[in-house]
């Protein structure tokens, strides 16, 4: 084992490396990716606690100025600087974790990782960016079949009840003093999310707003993702039910003629 230095750091190497300006440019380059690494690690252990905090006050605070309009001006004054500043935070986060990132990669790391940047744009995947946080429990770094399942079934729940909850508050928010709105109060928002996921369409209440179609554009296009996912745990749930049922029946055959011999 030999120690390589360069200035206050000493990177251990297996085998001896030739001191060449090659070698000293390797080195010095997995340096600073370790170091970057490490950065963005320590960064993402600090606002993960942080991050899910102002989620939790976003998603009550952004309920309360859409649902409740009549309140006091001070009271909605509170609650919208509130929003605001969670946006901020998130926003803070998310320049930061691009710029932890190592140089050469930062718009990959801008493409695999869509919904921290969609929830700087949206207000509802601020609150889908919570769920996220929330996967990170040690509970789910398991990898059984059984873990994998229950962790589908959980973040699937928890996606599909905060996406349709809060594109109807959003489609609230857009369409409640529009002329000719036929969603004007939350129950018709949540009714009209409702029927729109499951493609029923009555057709009794739409948007008429540009910003409120385009929600139920993202509506229409998160169902198709919630209806398939829901479809597949069924039919794997299914399928090692079956399994199980042959395995046992065949063992229980076995062990029969096993006896009868």
């Amino acid at each position: 084992m030999t120690g390589a230095n360069r200035g206050d750091s000493t990177v251990d190497v297996v085998g001896s490396i030739p001191a060449g300006p090659t070698s000293r440019a390797t080195l010095v380059l997995d340096g600073r990716m370790d170091s970057s690494r490490s950065s963005f690690d320590r960064w993402d252990r600090f606002a993960r606690v942080p991050l899910v905090f102002a989620g939790v006050i976003f998603i009550i605070g952004f309920s309360v100025f859409v649902i409740a309009p009549d309140l006091p001006p001070l009271v909605r004054t509170v609650t919208g600087n509130t929003t605001i500043l969670t946006w901020f935070i998130f926003a803070v986060d998310y320049i930061v974790r691009v710029c932890l990132t190592r140089k050469g990669t930062r718009w990959r790391y801008v493409v695999r990782h869509p919904v921290e940047l969609l929830a700087v744009l949206l207000p509802v995947f601020r609150a889908v960016r919570v769920v996220d946080l929330a996967r990170q429990l040690p509970f789910f770094h398991a990898r059984t079949g059984s873990v994998v399942r229950t962790e589908l079934i959980i973040y699937s729940a928890a996606y599909s009840v905060t996406f349709v909850y809060f594109l109807a508050l959003s489609t609230l928010s857009v369409e409640r003093s529009a002329p000719d709105a036929t969603i004007d109060s939350f129950g018709d928002a949540v009714w009209w999310a409702f029927v729109t996921l499951t493609t029923v369409g009555y057709g009794d209440m739409y948007p008429v707003t540009v910003a409120g179609r385009f929600f139920a554009v993202l509506l229409m296009l998160g169902g198709i993702v919630i209806i398939g996912i829901t479809s597949g745990t069924v039919v794997s749930y299914i399928t090692d039910r079956v399994r199980e049922y042959a395995l046992s029946s065949s063992s229980s055959d076995k062990t029969d003629s096993d006896g009868s011999a």
